[in-house]
């Protein structure tokens, strides 16, 4: 059996963890972001903003995580595996801050495609700014709108997940899996 990869991604503050956290707890196999190790790597380096320090290296290291994510697929035997984000948050985020970028990035996300997509949308009710979530609401909006194209120009078929419960949020993704 081969293992479909489904990227569950959207801007901060829109569920995206709740939601993994969840199809953990049903028993599905799900990789996590990799966004945090990259930062606490980079902080025991004495680097304490690597991406404001140095953008490009911060999304290599971004991007060579999640390609470890990626060919982890072969390593399970079931039917799903959900990652939180995928490859092309990695060049839709470089877009929103507008930081020119090598074709490494971009060939990545060409020779390694995900079997499904589904997009959080911005959610005003439950967004909150915190330490680690520093951008505005209309930030959030704009970073949903790069993500959404990022990942139609590698030529997905992205799918917009409805505000709801998470219940009604996993049973959505669940039905448009099949």
């Amino acid at each position: 059996m081969k293992t479909k990869r489904i990227v569950i991604t959207g801007g901060p503050g829109t569920g995206k963890t709740t939601l993994i956290n969840d199809l953990e707890k049903k028993g599905y196999t799900c990789l996590h972001e990799v966004s945090r190790q990259v930062i606490k790597k980079a902080q025991k380096e004495g680097i304490e903003q690597l991406f404001l320090t140095d953008p490009i290296l911060f999304s290599k290291r971004l991007l060579d995580g999640r390609l470890r994510q990626f060919k982890e697929a072969k390593e399970h035997q079931q039917e799903y595996l959900f990652y939180d984000r995928g490859l092309p948050d990695v060049t839709a985020y470089m877009d929103y801050f507008k930081t020119t970028y090598s074709e490494t990035f971009t060939n990545s996300c060409i020779e390694n495609q995900y079997d499904a997509v589904f997009l959080l949308p911005p959610w005003k009710k439950i967004y909150k700014q915190d330490n680690e979530r520093y951008e505005s609401f209309e930030e959030a909006e704009k970073i949903h709108d790069a993500l959404f194209k990022s990942y139609k120009n590698y030529g997905y078929k992205v799918q917009l997940v409805p505000i709801g419960s998470v219940e009604e949020r996993i049973a959505y993704i669940l039905e448009n899996l099949k």
